[in-house]
C-alpha cells in the first residue's frame, strides 16, 4: 500500500507540473498573439498597383504609420478598399513593423456596347445601366445591369428577352463591356377576367382599368403590356371605382397573372368581393375645438343623406372643411370622418369630427425622381409650403393634383421626422412619363362641293421643357380647306393659378358659295373661382377676306375660267359696271365662246360684303365654364356649362355684342352595359353696338353643328338660295351611346342614337329682295352614329334623317369628322 501510494503521489506531482507548464506556455502564446495583433505599424508597403497611386491606397485604408493595427483594423481596411470599386483582389499582411498591402486593380471600361437590340435604343440603355466608360469594371455591377436591361424589356412587353454580358480585352488593362440581347417576341395579354363581380360586367370593369387585352391596335396603343406595378395601380383604380359607387366593403381577394410560355401570353384573373351597396345616412359635424361654428360649415358638405355612398364625396368634404377652418384661423384643426354602418338599412352615417391636431410644421418639401419636370412645377400643386402648418388632407389633395397633371406614371407622398419634434419633412417621389404626343388623323367628308379627303397632323407637349407649359402645333388639309394653328398656355402665371396663353391661326376655305381666309389670334387669362368654376377673359383680333384670292371669276354656265381674247385671265372688279373695261377686250370662256362676268354669288348682300372685305375685328371676351365631369375626355356623369360674351369695337370694322351659351348633362344610364345618356342645349344672340349696324359676316352661320342632317350653313335666312346667317339661334339634343355588341370594347367602337332640334333666325336684311327664312322655323332630325376612339383622336360617322325642315334648307344626311359634342 505504501509503495502504491508513493507511486500515485509521484504521478500526481508529474501531472500537476505538466499542467502548470502547459498553462504557462498557453499564456505566453496568448501574450504573443496579442502583441502581434496590436503591433505598431511603421510603414505601409503598397504592391501591385499600376494606375492608383500608393498614397491614394493608403488614404482609402485610413491607417497611418505609428498606429497600433489589429486584425480587425486590417479587415476594415480591406473593406474600405473593396468599396472603392477599384480593386478585384486585396490581401493585407504584417511583417514586423511593415504592413504589406497587395492589390489587384480592376480593369477600366473602355466602351459599353449593346448588340442585338432594336426595340430599345442604345441611348436609352446607356442611361439605364450603371457601368460607364472610363469607370472601373465590376462583375457585380454588370450583373445588376443585366437585370436592369431585362426589366426594361419587360416594361415594353418582352418579358422573355435574354440578356448576357461579356468583356473584350483591348490591352493596357482595359476592356469593352458588351451586352448581348435577344429581344424575343412581345408578350401579350391574352385575356383579363373577373371573378365575383355581379354589379358590373367584365366588359365594364375592363374599361375602368388601364391594362388591355391584346388586339389589332395594340401595336399603336401599347396598353397590353403586363407589368406588376401597373396591375397594382389597376387594383387601386378598381377600389376607387367601387368605393365611389356605394360599395364601401369592396375588396380585391386576389389578382393573378399567369404566363403561358407556349403562347407567350399572360392570362390575368382578378377575384373581387363587391359587398353590399350603401347610401349616405345622417350627416353631421361635431367639434371639440372652441370657437368653431359648425352650423356655418354644413354648406361645405358634399355628402347628402340618401345619395349613393361615394368615397370621393367624403374626400372632397374633408378638403372643403379643412380649407374653411384654415381660412377661419384654425390652422391645426383636424377633420376626421367617422362612419357608422347600418347593415339592415344599408346606410352609412357620417360624422365629421373636428379636433385640435398636433402642432406640426412643414420643415422641407423634398422632391425626388424628377429628371425633366422642374421642382417648382411640383411644389406649386401643394397648398402648403415650408413653414406652414402640416395638414395631411391638403397634402393628399396635392398628390391627387399631381396625378391629374398626367406628367407622371406614379406619385408617392410620404413624411419623415424633421430636425425638431414639431417639424415634418414631406417627401414626394415621382416617376415621369412621356408627355409629348403626335396625332395623325384622316378621313373623307361628304356633301356638295366640299366632298373629299381630309387630314390633320398635330404635335402636343403638355409639359414643355419640364415647365408644365402646354403647347400645340397643328395643321389640317382638306379637298378645299387649309388651316394652321399654334397654341401656348402657361398654367401658373406669376406663381399663381392663373392660366395665361395665346393662340394664332390661319385658315382658308373654298367650299360653299365663296372663298374665305381668316388670320387671327388671341391672348387669354383664365382663373379658377372654385374647383368647378373657371373664368376667362381674352383679347381677340382677326382679319377676314372673302372672295377669290385673285378676283378671277367663273362663268356661271360653263364653270370654266374666263379669259380675254388675248388669253389673259379676266379679273373682276367689285362695283365695275363694265366688265369689258377690266378685261380690255371681249371676254370668252376657254372654248372661245362669248361669256358674261357673273357675280360672286346670287346674293347681292353677300356680294357687297365680299367687295368690302378684308375686315378687321378687334374684340374682348369673357367666358365662364362650370364642369363637374367625372372625366373630361370620356365623360359618363356630370355637367358641362359654358357661357360668355364678346364685345367688338376696339378699333377695326366690327361693332357688336355676341352672347352665347351651351350646357350638357351626362348620366350613366346603365353601369352594367355602359350606356351613357346626354342632354345638351345652346343659344346665341348677336346685336349691333352702333355704327352702320351688323355686317352680314358677323351673323351666326349654323347647320350640322346644331342639327345634324343639315349642311354646314344649311339652315337659317337666305337670299336667292345663299346663306346670309342669322342673329339668333337655339338648339337642343338628346343622345345615348353604347358599346357595340359583338365587338371588343378594346377596339374603342361605340354606337349612338340621337335626336336634334334647333333653329337659326333673325336678320337685319329681312327687307331686302329675295330674303327668306328669317323666322324661327323649327328644324329637327334623328339618326345614328358610330364613334371610334382611335389612337389619333375620337372619330365619328353620323347618319341623320331630317324630320322637320324648310324647302330652301340644304341637307347633308351623312357626316364624318372628329367627335365633339360639348
Amino acid at each position: 500500500m505504501r509503495a502504491g501510494t508513493k507511486i500515485m503521489r509521484a504521478v500526481s506531482a508529474v501531472a500537476l507540473s505538466s499542467t502548470v507548464l502547459a498553462a504557462a506556455t498557453f499564456s505566453a502564446q496568448i501574450a504573443t498573439v496579442t502583441v502581434a495583433e496590436a503591433a505598431v505599424v511603421n510603414r505601409i508597403d503598397v504592391r501591385g498597383n499600376r494606375r492608383v497611386e500608393a498614397d491614394t491606397v493608403r488614404g482609402f485604408m485610413q491607417i497611418s504609420p505609428g498606429q497600433n493595427v489589429s486584425e480587425a483594423d486590417q479587415d476594415e481596411a480591406v473593406r474600405r478598399l473593396f468599396s472603392t470599386g477599384l480593386f478585384s483582389d486585396i490581401r493585407i499582411s504584417q511583417s514586423g513593423g511593415t504592413l504589406v498591402v497587395q492589390v489587384e486593380e480592376n480593369q477600366i471600361v473602355n466602351q459599353v456596347l449593346f448588340q442585338g437590340n432594336s426595340k430599345i435604343k442604345d441611348e436609352q440603355l446607356i442611361a439605364a445601366v450603371q457601368t460607364k466608360p472610363r469607370a472601373a469594371y465590376s462583375g457585380a455591377t454588370t450583373q445588376a445591369d443585366v437585370e436592369t436591361i431585362q426589366a426594361a424589356y419587360t416594361s415594353i412587353g418582352r418579358s422573355d428577352a435574354i440578356v448576357s454580358v461579356r468583356t473584350q480585352e483591348i490591352g493596357e488593362n482595359r476592356v469593352n463591356v458588351i451586352y448581348d440581347i435577344q429581344e424575343g417576341d412581345r408578350t401579350k395579354i391574352q385575356s383579363i377576367s373577373f371573378v365575383g363581380n355581379n354589379a358590373f360586367g367584365d366588359s365594364r370593369l375592363k374599361q375602368v382599368i388601364a391594362l388591355r387585352e391584346s388586339g389589332i391596335l395594340s401595336f399603336i396603343q401599347r396598353n397590353d403590356i403586363y407589368d406588376p406595378d401597373r396591375l397594382r395601380t389597376d387594383e387601386e383604380t378598381l377600389r376607387r371605382f367601387y368605393y365611389n359607387r356605394g360599395y364601401a366593403d369592396f375588396r380585391i381577394v386576389s389578382s393573378v397573372a399567369e404566363l403561358d410560355e407556349s403562347q407567350n401570353s399572360y392570362f390575368i384573373t382578378v377575384t373581387v368581393d363587391e359587398g353590399e351597396r350603401y347610401t349616405f345616412g345622417n350627416v353631421t359635424i361635431d367639434s371639440t375645438v372652441a370657437g368653431v361654428d359648425t352650423e356655418s360649415l354644413y354648406g361645405e358638405i358634399e355628402t347628402q343623406t340618401g345619395e349613393v355612398y361615394s368615397a370621393k364625396d367624403v374626400e372632397d368634404t374633408l378638403v372643403n372643411l379643412t380649407n374653411s377652418l384654415a381660412n377661419a384661423g384654425f390652422a391645426f384643426a383636424q377633420v376626421t370622418p367617422r362612419g357608422d354602418r347600418d347593415f339592415a338599412s344599408r346606410t352609412i352615417a357620417i360624422d365629421y369630427v373636428i379636433d385640435q391636431g398636433p402642432r406640426a410644421y412643414v420643415e422641407r418639401l423634398e422632391i425626388r425622381g424628377n429628371t425633366k419636370t422642374r421642382d417648382y412645377v411640383i411644389r406649386r400643386e401643394f397648398d402648403v409650403s415650408e413653414g406652414d402648418a402640416f395638414n395631411q388632407v391638403l397634402v393628399q389633395r396635392a398628390k391627387q393634383r399631381l396625378e391629374d397633371l398626367k406628367y407622371f406614371e406614379k406619385v408617392d407622398v410620404s413624411t419623415a421626422p424633421g430636425s425638431e419634434p414639431d417639424r415634418v419633412i414631406v417627401i414626394v417621389d415621382v416617376v415621369e412619363k412621356a408627355t409629348g404626343e403626335l396625332s395623325l388623323g384622316g378621313g373623307y367628308t361628304t356633301g356638295g362641293e366640299s366632298s373629299g379627303p381630309v387630314a390633320e397632323i398635330g404635335v402636343t407637349e403638355r409639359n414643355f421643357l419640364g415647365r408644365g407649359q402646354f403647347i400645340k402645333v397643328s395643321a389640317g388639309f382638306g379637298a378645299d380647306t387649309r388651316n394652321y394653328s399654334l397654341s401656348f398656355t402657361e398654367p401658373y402665371f406669376l406663381g399663381r393659378r392663373l392660366a395665361v396663353g395665346f393662340d394664332v391661326y390661319h385658315s382658308e376655305s373654298s367650299s360653299g358659295d365663296y372663298d374665305s381666309q381668316r388670320t387671327g389670334g388671341d391672348i387669354r387669362l383664365a382663373a379658377p373661382i372654385t374647383e368647378d368654376l373657371t373664368a376667362q377673359i381674352a383679347y381677340n383680333i382677326k382679319q377676314e377676306k372673302f372672295g377669290d384670292d385673285n378676283g378671277t371669276t367663273y362663268n356661271q354656265f360653263t364653270n370654266s375660267r374666263l379669259v380675254d381674247t388675248s388669253g389673259n385671265l379676266f379679273e373682276s372688279t367689285c362695283g365695275n359696271a363694265d366688265p369689258l373695261a377690266t378685261a380690255g377686250s371681249p371676254i370668252v370662256d376657254l372654248n372661245g365662246n362669248a361669256a358674261e362676268a357673273p357675280p360672286y354669288t346670287d346674293s347681292p348682300i353677300i356680294n357687297e360684303a365680299i367687295c368690302d372685305s378684308p375686315y378687321l375685328t378687334s374684340s374682348v371676351s369673357y367666358t365662364l365654364t362650370y364642369s363637374t365631369l367625372d372625366n373630361a375626355n370620356d365623360p359618363r356623369n356630370g355637367f358641362f356649362i359654358q357661357a360668355g360674351q364678346e364685345f367688338a369695337g376696339l378699333g377695326g370694322d366690327a361693332n357688336f355684342i355676341k352672347t352665347t351659351g351651351k350646357a350638357t348633362y351626362f348620366q350613366l344610364l346603365s353601369e352594367e352595359y355602359d350606356v351613357i345618356g346626354s342632354l345638351s342645349g345652346g343659344a346665341g344672340n348677336v346685336s349691333t353696338l352702333g355704327g352702320d349696324g351688323l355686317r352680314v359676316f358677323d351673323n351666326f352661320f349654323k347647320g350640322q353643328d346644331i342639327v345634324r342632317g343639315f349642311d354646314y350653313k344649311g339652315i337659317g335666312p337666305r337670299q336667292n338660295g345663299v346663306s346670309i346667317g342669322g342673329s339668333n339661334y337655339a338648339n337642343a339634343s338628346a343622345e345615348a351611346t353604347f358599346p357595340i355588341p359583338g365587338i371588343s370594347r378594346d377596339l374603342g367602337f361605340r354606337g349612338a342614337v340621337f335626336a336634334d332640334a334647333g333653329s337659326l333666325w333673325g336678320s337685319e336684311f329681312d327687307s331686302e329682295p329675295g330674303v327668306i327664312g328669317e323666322d324661327a322655323s323649327l328644324r329637327a332630325s334623328a339618326g345614328v352614329g358610330l364613334i371610334w376612339a382611335s389612337p389619333f383622336g375620337p372619330l365619328r360617322v353620323n347618319y341623320a334623317h331630317p324630320l322637320a325642315k324648310e324647302d330652301f334648307d340644304e341637307l347633308q344626311e351623312f357626316s364624318f369628322g372628329f367627335s365633339s359634342r360639348f
